[in-house]
């Protein structure tokens, strides 16, 4: 069912001001210009999918982290997860919407227009894909915090169960500063430099996931191995907790991808046909890749799956058709399955919770096919003059600006929140668990 666009009666009654009066000549006139409209239908819509992103990091993440770490350490990924995201929430209305998007004509940030949300109004809107069509810029505003806030809660997965509670805030807190907000404008804003140069990021393949993985892999190197890794057990506690988080995720996602087109329309429900069948590849293609190397399906792998083909598909689910999203998802599943289970026992880097190998690895693949699978010969969106090979080299210098943006500063931010707090709780800390030592609560009665 499609909404009907509401018009003020105000303007209204000016076009009816603006008829010829009856019997006369109208005179000859340009074309008139469609005033842009504010669509409830399109409001309610925002509004919903920034509810279904918000899900996605609490409770969804923090439940698919939980479940995948030891009982000791459950609490302090809650933990992390749901404060990280209300920190960044806080730093978005104070500058971080403002350094995004805030009207600067800079190609790496927004500029300081709307520090503390100034010149924003109930009244004031936000243009969406379509001419003439605004949502209200608060709608926008909470939709886009939603994704700056999801975004450092992706990286603590990597350095789980042994960094301290405050070397988490405070590095997330610099890290969305100096890395997130900057991208973000870099790629979506329309003076940003990937945005001018052409590069597609639908949804937050490279903006999200590329760069979390990124500064993922940088912190658990930097952090160091869990004590005992890799040689003592370290098997999820839960894997129903990280079923269900991985469940909410996909749920959520909905919001994450389809929101992104910020409106209700033909281009939102292709977005939601190939966030729907692209995990679903992936969650197949996992299983049956583990059934061939281990004999056995696990639900870690069609977990893992299921994340792997959201993260692939999001930067390519608005230009990509439903088979070559069905591929796309697949060739995630093996790439991240390649990275998680071969190349990192052979690095020896501990991620804990395969932040790099799904999100960085799956967004990589991910940002690159988005560059094959829009061509319309695979059923995707470009036009008649699209080159496949043109798209995929300005994809590849997307990917290799935010790997280095997001690398180094995030090398030089772990460095300084060393020196400031330290990274690593004790030994004693360590090893008795994090939610006891950090937190001085259990999340179990018998833990």
């Amino acid at each position: 069912m499609k909404f009907l666009k509401i018009v003020p009666a105000a303007a209204a009654m000016a076009a009816l001001a603006a008829l010829p009066a009856f019997g006369q000549d109208a005179p000859a006139e340009a074309p008139a210009v469609a005033a842009a409209t504010v669509d409830k239908g399109d409001v309610t819509w925002m509004m919903l999918c920034t509810i279904l992103v918000l899900m996605m990091t609490v409770p969804g993440l923090a439940l698919f982290y939980g479940g995948l770490v030891r009982a000791k350490n459950m609490l302090s990924v809650l933990m992390q997860v749901m404060v990280v995201a209300s920190l960044v929430m806080l730093l978005w209305v104070i500058y971080g919407y403002s350094f995004a998007f805030g009207g600067g004509t800079s190609p790496y940030w927004g500029g300081l227009g709307k520090l503390f949300l100034a010149g924003v109004t109930p009244d004031s809107t936000s243009a969406t894909f379509t001419e003439g069509v605004e949502i209200p810029e608060y709608v926008f505003i909470c939709f886009q915090m939603t994704f700056a806030a999801i975004t450092p809660a992706l990286i603590v997965g990597a350095f789980a169960e042994r960094i301290k509670f405050s070397a988490v805030l405070l590095f997330c807190a610099l890290w969305v500063t100096f890395v997130y907000f900057p991208v973000a404008h870099m790629v979506w804003d329309a003076s940003g430099f990937l945005f001018n140069l052409g590069a597609i990021d639908f949804a937050g393949g490279t903006v999200v996931h590329i760069n979390a993985g990124i500064a993922g892999l940088v912190g658990c190197i930097m952090v160091g191995k869990r004590t005992g890794y890799p040689k003592e057990m370290m098997a999820p506690h839960s894997m129903t907790l990280t079923m269900v988080g991985a469940s909410l995720l996909w749920v959520g996602w909905f919001g994450f991808n389809a929101g992104s087109n910020l409106e209700a329309n033909g281009t939102t429900t292709l977005v939601m046909m190939n966030t729907f069948i692209a995990t679903a590849a992936a969650c197949v293609a996992w299983c049956l890749i583990e059934t061939i190397t281990r004999g056995k399906a696990s639900m870690l792998g069609a977990a893992s799956g299921v994340v792997a083909g959201l993260v692939a598909i999001t930067p390519a689910c608005g230009t990509s058709g439903p088979i070559g999203s069905i591929v796309l998802g697949a060739i995630a599943a093996l790439g991240c399955y390649f990275f998680v289970s071969v190349v990192k026992p052979k690095m020896g880097y501990d991620d804990s919770l395969d932040v790099f190998g799904v999100h960085g690895i799956g967004g990589i693949i991910g940002a690159i096919g988005t560059g094959v699978f829009m061509a319309p010969g695979l059923g995707g969106t470009g036009g008649d003059d699209f080159s496949i090979s043109s798209q995929v080299i300005i994809q590849i210098e997307a990917v290799v600006t935010t790997i280095i943006w997001s690398g180094i500063l995030s090398i030089v931010l772990f460095k300084v929140v060393d020196i400031i707090v330290g990274l690593r709780p004790s030994l004693e800390a360590e090893r008795g668990g994090l939610d006891l030592s950090s937190h001085g609560e259990s999340a179990y009665h018998n833990s």
